[in-house]
């Protein structure tokens, strides 16, 4: 017969259990955990309350104070997970476990192949809960076949082992977050293509969210999406139990969104407790994890959880389909199975990079604005008026096809600014004769020389400005935006310009992220991120032009804009000396 685990508490370590909690904190060395919170007097009717007060309760903390409730919740919360319909139960796991362990003892049967390469982390339990984690592990390869790739797991099973009557009872719940099909939602990466592609979305947000840490980082490390492919690691291994089980609180609630959140929050601190001349000749990755490891040092679960809901993200909806843009981008660079993303991460090449306008070290700086899933790619110099004259149809057929593109332009004052472009400018064909104004927000406007500065879509930082907008809602048309290119400077942006009615979907493409169309504005000049014609080009508007081109590519206007949110770029009348535009090569 099996051994019976016996667990002896103090009576001042005594919780207030209902039945639904014997046995919780068998798994746990108590010797090694942090000090428990005061308990605090619980209200018998918490788990009857909504969704939306829970959150705001899970946020502060409330179940903190209690053991009992803490694993009550966790155990209801994950019951109410809509998952697929088929999904293994406890019944299921002892069955498998007992034909899997009946004779054998763990260590004869090795971990999944997922777990390769990944850590291990314990959260202060005791043998018997290590050994449960491992039996819980090996059950979920048996019965998960798909599951390919998942670091974060071996972490959220010793966090619900902590809560959990048994082993079977952890099965259960940790199934249900794999088997989860809510829409647009998602608690554990399976694959690795999803987790390179939540790494990158990472990125993507750290760079929109977080301009100086991804600053420093950029000027300290040689590869920043080697840094930021720890940020999981750093809530759900690095993280002290005190502060991971607080984000465990939140994140089931809320789902990977709060992740984010919460990661972006370390980033910021650590950006505020570390002094630049303290990271020359350091390893980042390794300072960032040490920091994360100190974090009590620095700031408080509290205030870090307040300073990570103060970040405003876009919807869980956007993220979405930024996560899923970048899942494409790594499959048409065929980055599918494990392996190094140094081997295939393509940053500036500073031997073979050759530009008239900028070194290769500034074109590194801008190479590291732009999104992550466009930096798979290999810059590819498309239009050059050194090579290619001023012309403005010549500018149109040689970027025609290509998108995104980044624009580059060199004053006769010796000024360097340009802007990185979302869309393929043939999209100007599709309102007919009259272009308007087309592209997304992730379009930038930008200034190299003689500041290095990058604004973007002004609803980056100021998200709650712009609400979702119903599906029944459409766009009304707009009018050309001609007319600005051929007004006076007096009277720029004095005329009454609104969004054109987005294009349909090409056949195969994604839904693209920051898509006006997603979005109910309160200011229709807030968006007006390109626009072409056989006059010119316009980037930025509203109130003004962030960039503007005339026919001959000669001579140009810069002004703040609302799109932007920019000072003017370099003098605001200015000649053009020189102009490129970059593409994306995919080879």
């Amino acid at each position: 017969s099996s051994p019976v685990a016996i667990v002896i508490t103090s009576e001042a370590d005594t919780w207030d259990i209902d039945a639904s909690c014997l046995g919780c904190g068998q798994f746990v060395d108590w010797d090694r955990m942090p000090d428990l919170e005061q308990q605090a007097h619980i209200s018998r009717d918490i788990l009857s309350k909504p969704s939306k007060e829970l959150k705001k309760l899970a946020r502060e903390g409330y179940w903190a104070g209690s053991r009992a409730l803490r694993a009550q919740v966790y155990h209801q919360l994950i019951q109410q997970v809509t998952c697929r319909l088929v999904t293994p139960d406890a019944l299921v796991y002892k069955d498998v476990a007992s034909r899997l362990f009946g004779k054998l003892s763990v260590s004869s049967h090795p971990l999944p192949e997922f777990l390769e390469g990944c850590s291990m982390p314990t959260y202060c339990l005791n043998l018997e809960g290590v050994t449960a984690l491992k039996k819980v592990l090996i059950c979920i390869g048996s019965l998960f076949p798909d599951i390919t790739y998942s670091p974060i797991l071996p972490s959220l099973v010793a966090l619900l082992l902590h809560y959990s009557e048994d082993e079977a009872q952890c099965f259960e719940n940790i199934s249900r977050l794999i088997a989860s099909n809510a829409p647009h939602t998602s608690y554990i990466d399976q694959s690795f293509l999803a987790y390179q592609a939540s790494c990158m979305t990472f990125g993507d947000l750290a760079n929109k969210h977080c301009p100086a840490a991804h600053k420093l980082i950029a000027s300290t490390s040689e590869n920043v999406f080697e840094v930021y492919s720890e940020w999981l690691s750093w809530l759900f291994h690095h993280l002290p139990f005190n502060y991971a089980i607080r984000v465990f609180d939140v994140y089931l609630l809320e789902g990977q969104k709060v992740l984010y959140r919460i990661a972006l929050a370390l980033l910021k601190q650590y950006r505020l407790s570390v002094a630049s001349s303290e990271l020359e000749g350091t390893d980042i990755k390794a300072n960032l994890q040490a920091f994360v490891q100190n974090i009590a040092e620095h700031v408080s679960v509290e205030k870090l959880l307040e300073r990570a809901f103060g970040i405003r993200l876009f919807s869980r909806k956007e993220i979405w389909l930024l996560q899923m843009a970048n899942r494409k981008a790594l499959m048409e660079r065929g980055i599918t199975m494990v392996q190094s993303r140094q081997s295939f991460h393509l940053a500036v090449d500073m031997q073979n990079f050759s530009s008239s306008i900028v070194t290769a070290q500034e074109m590194r700086i801008v190479w590291s604005w732009i999104p992550e899933r466009f930096s798979l790619f290999s810059p590819l110099l498309l239009f050059s008026t050194s090579e290619d004259g001023y012309s403005l149809q010549r500018f149109y057929t040689c970027c025609e096809g290509y998108e995104p593109t980044v624009l580059l332009i060199k004053t006769t004052e010796g000024e360097v600014c340009g802007a990185f472009l979302s869309s393929d400018w043939s999209e100007r064909k599709e309102s007919g004769g009259t272009s308007g104004f087309f592209g997304t927000g992730e379009c930038f406007v930008f200034t190299v020389r003689p500041e290095t500065e990058r604004y973007e879509w002004v609803f980056i930082k100021k998200p709650e400005l712009a609400k979702a907008v119903p599906r029944s809602r459409q766009r009304s048309p707009s009018p050309s935006p001609t007319s600005l290119l051929s007004s006076s400077p007096d009277s720029r942006g004095s005329s009454s310009n609104h969004l054109t009615v987005p294009a349909p979907q090409r056949k195969g493409r994604l839904s693209p992220f920051l898509a006006i169309r997603h979005f109910l504005l309160p200011s229709k000049t807030a968006s007006m991120f390109m626009s072409g014609s056989r006059e010119g080009i316009i980037i930025g508007g509203g109130g003004g032009q962030a960039l503007s081109l005339d026919a001959n590519l000669l001579w140009g206007h810069t002004e703040h804009c609302e799109t932007f949110d920019n000072p003017p770029l370099c003098q605001e009348n200015f000649k053009v000396q020189l102009l490129e535009v970059w593409g994306f090569q995919n080879t």
